[in-house]
């Protein structure tokens, strides 16, 4: 292998300009003041986690996860997703606190498999988990809480498509019972929304012309509440009956916040983590073939740190929102450039501290008296905004030893 350029970096890792940086932490920030305007408090773990607990636990594959092995050579992982390692700090650092528990993030997250699909295999993502309550009132509630951290963040146009992995677990087992490997091929059909391999592979199973067509309905099973009524009259064992019967009570709750105009069931949903035990979820922006937020309840995890106990939550991907609302935008900080010559050092350097302490974004660059830049400067000025060296700055305060010479602001 030829050794890398001095200029390149790995595959699938990004560098993030100011102007990208900016809008990253403006998106995070209004994030996290939206969640913890629901009670969300936010939570930090570590980027490594033993390959053992947290790398096993997660259900990212191996293929996924980045390994590396310590000075006693005991396998570690860059942490794949938030959600087993929050489940670790819960079931031990938190062990005593109550529930239910309601925590909130944004982090880094690493999967090596990402950067053969052409995506990132190191990406941010800002999310919640509310642990402790089973309840449809729970599920609903990060449900909407999705839908304002999406709006929070300045995604416009979206959809929360919803479904259950019960239901289809329930439905596939009383359909093709014994049959777990054809069932499987059917989640993965569904999962990676090929409905036309879906199609193809039910024609390929030996069952009833009522079986087939009863599964292949599933795919129609796509709305609003009406697809709930819909559901319940298929021959569906109890397991799915019961999923069936949450969804509906989550989509009454929903219908409390009022945020139903933004939400469709869709019972082909099953949830790409193997973790999930219920409702699922996955959210979808205009323009955007990706989704921008993902979640749902998984009841079973945290008995794998030994404190059982129920969970829901959703990570929003904070950097396809980045990349749908657009990273090249100028910064919106107002700056204030500040400029002197020899004598005026003293006096504009401490307006510059001053105007800091008020909030201000403040440059200092000394100019000599007679530089001819110095009248440019001030024309430019005047206007509500200008550009020095690339920069733009929204007013000026010159200083030449006897005080404020000159100066102006929008």
């Amino acid at each position: 292998m030829s050794k890398p350029k001095v200029f390149e970096k790995p595959i699938g890792v990004k560098d993030y300009l100011p102007s990208a940086v900016a809008k990253l932490r403006h998106i995070e920030r209004q994030v996290l003041a939206c969640m913890q305007g629901w009670g969300y408090e936010q939570i930090i773990t570590p980027t490594m986690e033993y390959y053992d607990t947290v790398g096993v636990a997660s259900s990212t594959s191996d293929q996924k996860l980045f390994k590396l092995l310590n000075n006693r050579g005991t396998t570690l992982v860059l942490r794949s997703d938030m959600t087993s390692p929050i489940a670790r700090v819960v079931s031990s650092l938190l062990k005593q606190a109550d529930f239910p528990q309601r925590l909130s993030y944004h982090s880094n997250v690493f999967r090596a498999i990402e950067e053969e699909a052409g995506r990132e295999a190191e990406f941010f993502q800002t999310g919640v988990e509310l642990v402790g309550d089973s309840s449809a009132e729970a599920d609903a509630e990060v449900v909407a809480l999705a839908i304002a951290s999406l709006k929070a963040a300045g995604v416009e146009r979206f959809k929360i498509a919803i479904g259950h992995v019960g239901f289809l677990n329930g439905l596939l087992e009383q359909s093709l019972p014994g049959r777990a490997e054809a069932q499987e091929q059917l989640k993965s059909c569904l999962l990676g929304r090929d409905f036309v391999g879906y199609r193809e592979q039910l024609r390929g199973l030996s069952v009833d012309e009522s079986v087939q067509q009863e599964l292949e309905g599933v795919l129609r099973l796509r709305g609003g509440q009406e697809i709930c009524n819909q559901a319940l009259q298929l021959n569906v064992d109890d397991k799915a009956r019961a999923s069936i019967q949450h969804l509906c009570e989550i989509w009454d709750v929903l219908k409390a916040y009022g945020v139903c105009e933004h939400v469709l069931i869709d019972l082909t949903m099953i949830g790409d983590f193997s973790y999930y035990t219920g409702m699922t979820f996955e959210g979808y922006a205009a323009d955007l073939g990706f989704p921008v937020v993902s979640g749902g309840r998984y009841d079973n995890l945290l008995a794998q740190f030994g404190r059982p106990a129920p969970a829901t939550g959703f990570a929003l991907k904070t950097t396809r929102i980045l990349e749908l609302l657009g990273d090249g935008a100028e910064s919106e900080t107002e700056r204030t450039l500040v400029i002197y010559d020899t004598a005026g050092r003293n006096e504009a350097l401490v307006k510059a501290q001053e105007l800091r302490g008020q909030g201000a974004s403040v440059v200092t660059e000394r100019v000599d008296a007679n530089n001819a830049l110095l009248d440019e400067i001030k024309n430019k000025a005047q206007q509500q905004s200008f550009t020095y060296k690339g920069v733009a700055y929204t007013a000026l305060l010159t200083f030449d030893g006897n005080g404020i010479k000159g100066g102006s602001a929008t």
